[in-house]
């Protein structure tokens, strides 16, 4: 019984962590065809594409704000 609840588990975890892989590579400046070749993999080996997503895709932001009354504190 203890390895159901293990499965279900990381089945969540790998859904959580996929829908936040997800989120995050749509959100980049990336090509669509890019992004779809990322969510191919995302969606098809989860921790896998997770693991490469978390490697190799965008780092950070890649525009500053657009006017300088966006970034007064």
């Amino acid at each position: 019984m203890q390895f159901t609840y293990l499965w279900i588990f990381l089945a969540v975890i790998a859904v959580l962590l996929d829908l936040w892989v997800l989120n995050s590579l749509w959100r980049s400046e990336n090509s669509s065809g890019s992004k779809a070749g990322w969510t191919a993999l995302v969606v098809l080996l989860p921790f896998v594409g997770a693991a490469a997503w978390g490697i190799a895709g965008p780092r950070g932001v890649t525009k500053g704000p657009s006017s300088a009354e966006h970034s007064k504190g």
